[in-house]
């Protein structure tokens, strides 16, 4: 663990990456997405550049941009800013962690290579040491989505030995509903300092319970005080209470899925409760039929209507 380091928890919103409707960065908007996730959902960390905030469809300049923007604007407001840098290739990684080092970053996290993969733990360890030598100063987590990356070794493989490997490694994001690998991360992690962050929104509930200290997601950006209140009543033993609002989340998620939930879908759902002009995804991905999400905004608004 870094010397003086801050262990992750709590809840982190994955933030959208603000575009104009041309499909440029939209800087301006951070400071008062920032402000939004405060003020109206209570949630004051911040995962940039990840899955949710489409950083491996940006340039490296732009994702030097993003993560500068965010460190500049969350200083003194956000208790932790975590810059994504994971890429294809290990000195872009490199270049990216050292950047957000130098302009404040308070972690980094790294995503595996999906393109040329690597064949066992050893060598993703490997990848993730030299990723973490380019900024020893400042704490790493692996960001484990196998859904994604295609990588399926067991994240409890990885992290075997790696804080002996890694002096800067504190923890990871579990991205995947395999909770007995999840387990064994929570196994391995909680005596030795080390946090688990889980990366599924929806299943929450049940990796609290396996022991997680946080959880890093989209849906944080718009229900972080719902989910909030859903961790609070577990922690006071109010389990009914706790379930309740884990099966609300999962109703409208369920219910947006059979509409097609995506993250176009999800970045346009963020722009409608909050007001902010996030703009469209960028290609591949495509912008989200407007009708398709003010169905999913009404059934959430009923839902939430309820509490």
């Amino acid at each position: 663990m870094s010397p003086g380091a801050e262990k992750l928890t709590r809840l982190v919103a994955a933030t959208f990456a603000p575009l104009t409707t041309q499909g440029e960065l939209n800087l301006q908007v951070i400071g008062q997405y920032v402000d939004y996730l405060l003020r109206e959902q209570g949630v004051r960390s911040v995962f940039v550049n990840g899955t949710t905030g489409e950083g491996c469809s940006f340039s490296l300049e732009e994702r030097k941009q993003l993560a500068e923007e965010w460190c500049r604007q969350g200083k003194g407001k956000l208790d932790q800013v975590i810059v994504h840098v994971g890429c294809l290739n290990i000195k872009d990684s490199q270049e990216l962690a050292r950047h957000a080092a130098s302009v404040g970053a308070d972690a980094i996290a790294v995503i595996s290579p999906s393109f040329f993969k690597p064949t066992n733990a050893e060598a993703l360890r490997m990848f993730l040491k030299e990723v973490a030598s380019a900024a020893p100063g400042i704490p790493l987590y692996y960001y484990h989505i196998p859904t994604m990356t295609g990588v399926n070794i067991e994240a409890r493989e990885i992290l075997e030995g790696i804080e002996k490997q890694i002096p800067s490694f504190m923890g990871l994001k579990f991205s995947s509903a395999d909770l007995r690998d999840l387990g064994q991360c929570v196994q391995y992690c909680r005596p030795r300092g080390l946090s688990v962050l889980f990366g599924v929104d929806e299943h929450l509930l049940g990796a609290v319970v396996m022991g997680v200290n946080g959880a890093v997601g989209s849906t944080y950006n718009y229900l972080g005080s719902t989910v909030k209140n859903m961790l609070s009543a577990f922690h006071k033993g109010d389990l009914d209470e706790a379930r309740n609002l884990q099966l609300k989340m999962q109703e409208v998620i369920t219910f947006a899925v059979r509409l097609g939930f995506d993250l176009s879908v999800n970045k346009q759902l963020m722009s409608e409760f909050s007001g902010l002009p996030l703009g469209p995804p960028r290609l591949p991905l495509l912008p989200c039929p407007p009708a398709r999400a003010q169905d999913i905004v009404q059934k959430l608004r009923g839902v939430l209507s309820e509490q």
